[in-house]
């Protein structure tokens, strides 16, 4: 080769290196193929690309980048590359941490947490990556606490106490000295916020706010839960009385301000235990044919106005909290029950969504507004079936409401079974618009009158309950088009697309029932998901494919930025219609009156900021219910340790099996140190754990029959004894 030929091949290599680490350190967090690298580059021709084939080989070879999967290169981290993250703690007790820039997790190890816990915002910093395949890190700073307090139990000694926290990912105790101890006993139960950690101690100070009671009793341990998420479980002193001040009478000046729908038959529909009742419907066929029905909702935001203590409280919880045995509102009761609830044959302050429908669903108008109601007749969800599925009705007109015989008008079955036909043309055209049906079993306990459980029994979604929910949808959807399309700052209830990777892991599960997903496109994905959620119905896998399917999808959140609600299938959605419980529908309230009253439009962030407190108050609430609901199942179960009971493999993990029991949905774990007919390993390609020597498979979706092993109500764990597989 001439001197002038091995020049121009060096200096293209030279360039061709050159190129490759501008494309590696133009984006750090990512790894690219040789073929994503040469299109960056622009090489096209065969010569240049094995160059670059070959080059990607030696700087890996020579360290100088890293291959951290096969055939994808990435630049290697810098000793000093700091990140702001998320800790995520694992049971194992080392963490990851999410830092939104970077594609990959952090990975670390609990010897370098120094002293972040779990949530926590951190600083830190990236070590070198030569041989391992994954990013690992140390935390260098603790940049702010997720949570500054913690449940647990108190173990006193002679001058000094440690509270245990009973969070299984808090990995120190907390040392409290005598002064901070609030009267707190051993073994109660309590609230402990955290103080300094100094360099010199094993653990953490703290200091007892709350003795919680003693650990197993029923209030403890609902309130421990709430402690545990930082909810309140009673309003403080100074918003009960203010919101006794409140006049909630219904003034003639202000009906005057408002629509009159006194007049129009009008009800309430809920479930039959409900206390509060925040949404009616009212029905008038109108002299062309058409139906005018409204949909009418509690005025809350004429109570809670802003700038006040009650709006300040309502904000800060954002939500009602549904726990296995109460409820812990949003709102005083004053309020929550009484002035914004619906009750029948009482005046009530309205803001209202009125359309005018024809007989095939279409709408042909629309009106929103404020408006005054009185209620005819208050609907358990029962009630209502039982004239929709009762075709004698028509001619004898009697129910059974609330356990007597009551006679009701031809209207009011006319207007149910109207509003039931109506829902249903609309429900199948969300349906064939790509919408998702997701009718999840809810668990629900019958509880005695000191709350225990002495059954349980699913909650069943039938056409009453669809009528309802398809007018909510039907407002909350108008409304956020009627502003959306005026492009004004509002607040969404959006739904992103699901995770492409979920979905495929949903897939393989599935398809170990028989059934399967077409993931080609949008389309596709929807119509093949509600056939699977269809296919399901009453067989053994239907809760675990159910809870899997919801776990695919990407969470629903509020914000002012709209992007739609995937699993609804609809362009622009709100939440306007349940005030009483949920702060976002007040913001909506307001943000429409706002722009009815031909207002100026607000600025966005202002609204987002309450937009993402809001989603996170909603987070918490729903993680308290699930475990409520777990605490009653494995209290209810202690009342069943000799009974044998089949169940369904619902998750399979490196530690045990977990199995969920067919007739109650109570979900409890298998370890595998106590399957002693064999040692036990963990396959993540099957879902499944593997004998070594017999190679028997406990795979998931399998049938198994299991015992009540034990059962602890403080830590919420329940654990079976494994009898055998259903053959």
């Amino acid at each position: 080769m001439s001197k002038k030929k091995k020049r121009a091949g060096s200096q293209r290599k030279n360039e061709i290196t050159k190129g490759i680490f501008t494309v590696l350190e133009n984006e750090p967090s990512k790894a690219f193929n040789y073929k994503q690298i040469a299109s960056k580059l622009g090489i096209t021709d065969t010569q240049d690309r094995n160059l670059l084939i070959n080059r990607l080989g030696q700087l890996k070879a020579s360290e100088r980048i890293v291959e951290p999967e096969r055939g994808k290169y990435q630049k290697i981290p810098s000793l000093h590359t700091y990140f702001t993250g998320r800790v995520d703690l694992t049971t194992s007790g080392n963490a990851y941490i999410v830092v939104d820039e970077l594609e990959d997790d952090i990975f670390v190890q609990n010897n370098n947490l120094n002293g972040a816990f779990h949530g926590d915002t951190v600083e830190v910093f990236i070590k070198p990556r030569r041989k391992s395949k994954k990013m690992e890190g140390e935390i260098s700073k603790v940049l702010e606490r997720k949570k500054t307090s913690y449940v647990g139990v108190v173990d006193k000694q002679k001058s000094f106490a440690f509270v245990r926290p009973t969070d299984s990912r808090m990995y120190t105790d907390i040392f409290v000295p005598p002064e901070k101890l609030n009267k707190a006993n051993d073994g109660d139960k309590v609230l402990v916020n955290l103080g300094d950690w100094p360099d010199d101690a094993d653990s953490p100070y703290g200091e007892i706010v709350e003795v919680l009671g003693r650990p197993g009793e029923h209030h403890t341990e609902i309130h421990s839960i709430l402690a545990e998420y930082g909810l309140p479980y009673e309003f403080p002193y100074e918003v009960e009385e203010f919101a006794k001040t409140l006049d909630t009478s219904i003034k003639e000046e202000e009906i005057a301000k408002r629509r009159d729908m006194r007049d129009v038959l009008t009800f309430t529909i809920d479930p039959k235990d409900a206390k509060d009742f925040d949404d009616a419907l009212s029905y008038q066929k109108l002299e062309n044919g058409n139906y005018e029905i409204g949909i009418h909702i509690a005025d809350v935001s004429h109570y809670v106005l802003p700038d006040t203590i009650l709006e300040e409280e309502a904000y800060n919880r954002a939500t009602s909290v549904y726990l296995v045995d109460r409820v812990v509102p949003m709102l005083p009761e004053v309020l929550s029950n009484k002035a914004c609830s619906l009750r029948p044959n009482e005046e009530k302050y309205t803001f209202s969504a009125i359309f005018e429908m024809d007989d095939n669903a279409r709408l042909v108008n629309q009106w929103f507004g404020r408006t005054v109601i009185n209620s005819n007749e208050r609907f358990a969800y029962e009630e209502a079936q039982h004239i929709i599925e009762t075709e004698e009705n028509k001619i004898s007109k009697e129910i059974s409401i609330r356990g007597n015989a009551y006679s009701v008008s031809e209207e009011v079955v006319d207007a149910v079974l109207t509003f039931d036909r109506l829902a249903k043309i609309m429900r199948q055209a969300r349906m064939d618009a790509g919408a998702i049906s997701f009718d999840k079993i809810e668990v629900k306990f019958n509880l005695s009158e000191d709350n225990e459980p002495i059954g349980v029994y699913f909650k069943e979604t039938k056409d009453a309950n669809k009528l309802i929910e398809e007018f909510m949808l039907l407002a909350n959807r108008k409304v956020a088009e009627f502003i959306g399309k005026q492009k004004k700052t509002f607040v969404y209830r959006i739904h992103d697309k699901p995770d492409e990777d979920k979905l495929i892991a949903l897939n393989s599960v599935v398809s170990k029932f028989g059934h399967s997903l077409n993931l080609k496109d949008s389309k596709s994905i929807n119509q093949s998901l509600n056939k699977l959620l269809e296919d399901v119905k009453g067989k053994k896998e239907q809760n675990l494919v159910d809870t899997l399917a919801i776990r695919s999808m990407s969470k629903a959140i509020y914000t002012t930025e709209n992007i739609g609600h995937y699993g609804l299938g609809f362009d622009y959605y709100t939440h306007f219609t349940s005030p009483i419980r949920r702060y976002p529908d007040v913001m909506v309230h307001r943000l429409l009156q706002h722009y009815l009253d031909k207002q100026k439009t607000p600025k966005a962030e202002f609204y987002e900021e309450k937009c993402k407190h809001s989603s996170n108050m909603e987070l918490l609430a729903a993680n308290a219910e699930r475990d409520s609901i777990k605490y009653m199942q494995i209290k209810f179960m202690e009342d069943h340790k000799d009974q044998e009971f089949l169940g369904v493999i619902s998750g399979v993990t490196e530690w045990g099996i977990y199995v969920e029991i067919i007739e109650n949905k109570c979900e409890g774990m298998v370890r595998i140190r106590d399957i002693k007919d064999d040692y036990y390993v963990f396959d993540d390609r099957q879902y499944a754990i593997i004998g070594e020597r017999t190679k028997r498979m406990y795979q998931l979706g399998d049938e198994v029959y299991v015992m009540v092993k034990s059962t602890d109500l403080v830590k919420r764990h329940l654990d079976f004894a494994l009898i055998g597989k259903n053959t």
